[in-house]
């Protein structure tokens, strides 16, 4: 056991239902090693290589999905808990599973889905992402109650995941639309919060949550950049700003934004011409994206260490972001939303990838439990009230990658009854 492993205490490898070593007759992992190897073996994580993160997962070889995304940030969470001194399987465990609970399209049919299930308390991906782990993904069952447990994690793990520490009616009053969790999930919820300060997140949490920022930050201006969106030696400062202030950092003003820029300019990489596709100018992006993920880390691992000594472990201490980098980061943001996001094309495809959505939880709660896989079927039948059963089919959506949503779409709403018929397949 490393020194990071014992900064923590028993109750935080404790698991909802209690099991016993796996192996008797070699050496046992630990706790949270054996989280980590849960996430990486779990359908719900095998799903992400085909689901959205920018571009879709068809669009290009080289961009970017959200499997690939959830690699990069658990690499850099690791990094990140190392030097910190935390305990790396924990972030990382965090990193691979922090975007389980995305639905087909991305953020946006998370905001498709979050309309639709108004009745049943809303969508939100961190809170799909708990129900996954606790429920959803088939691991363990509890012999008291006979339900699906999940993944049965540790609650260190589980609180690590919980970027969100608050119900929606908590993030109303912090005046966030973000939230953690769905009322159905209270009980395990409460489990894994059992002795932490209000809604303070623990530090793995935050390590996961920078490291996802610092990712997608740079990743998406990458990606951007190859698909030929973005030309970094060509950008319209006033239109990036826009976008920074209408989805990041509404007070930002242009001048410190205008630094920001500055500063992300003077980093040894930044191109001084277009990206051409040469293997010159491949090596020379991919230089820069390294130079950003090292300038953005380095900062907070300096500021953080600067705020107090650690151990920064659970509890003890917090991640001290920088504002400089927090500016450079929502302008990288910026660039990838003005180019990429909001550009005309990528607008009416998202609008359709709305409707395809909507049409796919009008046609399922017209057709289930027949027209619902097995293991929702099941909760179907269980459900007790209008409410839970909406909530079963957005948790059957909402398991779909892109490519399963259409090929669904086409079955159940372009063929109508003859596709009902033929339910029981997946794409």
């Amino acid at each position: 056991m490393d020194d990071s492993t014992r900064r923590y205490a028993a109750r935080d490898a404790e698991r909802w239902v209690a099991e016993p070593p796996k192996r008797v007759d070699a050496p046992e992992r630990t706790a949270y090693e054996r989280d980590r190897a849960r996430v990486v073996h779990a359908a719900a994580f095998r799903r992400l290589a085909a689901k959205t993160q920018v571009h879709g997962p068809q669009a290009d070889d080289f961009v970017r999905n959200r499997l690939t995304h959830s690699l990069e940030v658990a690499q850099v969470a690791r990094d990140l808990s190392r030097a910190l001194g935390s305990q790396p399987d924990i972030a990382e465990t965090a990193a691979l599973a922090h975007d389980l609970g995305h639905p087909p399209f991305g953020h946006n049919g998370e905001h498709a889905l979050d309309a639709l299930a108004a009745d049943c308390g809303g969508f939100e991906g961190n809170a799909q992402t708990l129900r996954l782990l606790t429920r959803l993904e088939a691991k363990t069952v509890d012999p008291r109650s006979g339900r699906s447990v999940g993944l049965n994690l540790t609650r260190a793990t589980l609180d690590a995941c919980t970027k969100y520490p608050w119900t929606r009616e908590q993030g109303r009053e912090r005046a966030t639309s973000k939230f953690g969790v769905y009322a159905d999930d209270a009980e395990v919820f409460d489990w894994l919060r059992a002795g932490a300060p209000g809604q303070r997140r623990c530090v793995e949490a935050q390590i996961m949550d920078l490291a996802d920022d610092v990712a997608y930050s740079v990743h998406d201006v990458e990606d951007g950049v190859v698909a030929g969106r973005v030309d970094l030696d060509r950008l319209d400062p006033d239109a990036v700003w826009a976008s920074v202030r209408r989805s990041y950092l509404p007070a930002a003003d242009d001048d410190e934004l205008g630094a920001a820029l500055d500063r992300l300019r003077s980093v040894a990489g930044w191109p001084a011409t277009s990206y051409d596709g040469t293997r010159r100018s491949l090596a020379a992006l991919k230089n820069l994206t390294s130079d950003l993920i090292g300038l953005f880390c380095g900062a907070v691992q300096e500021a953080t260490f600067a705020a107090g000594p650690g151990p920064f472990v659970r509890y003890r201490a917090d991640l001290v972001v920088p504002p400089e980098t927090v500016l450079e980061m929502a302008v990288l943001k910026g660039i990838a939303a003005h180019y990429v996001m909001e550009a005309d094309d990528r607008v009416a495809l998202m609008a359709r990838q709305r409707e395809v959505v909507a049409e796919l939880v009008e046609v399922l709660l017209e057709h289930a439990p027949v027209a619902l896989d097995a293991s929702f079927a099941e909760d179907w039948r269980a459900a007790p009230d209008d409410a839970t059963r909406l909530r079963v089919v957005v948790d059957q959506v909402a398991s779909l990658t892109d490519a399963s949503a259409l090929a669904w779409h086409e079955r159940l709403v372009r063929q109508g009854a003859r596709g009902v018929r033929t339910s029981g397949w997946t794409a």
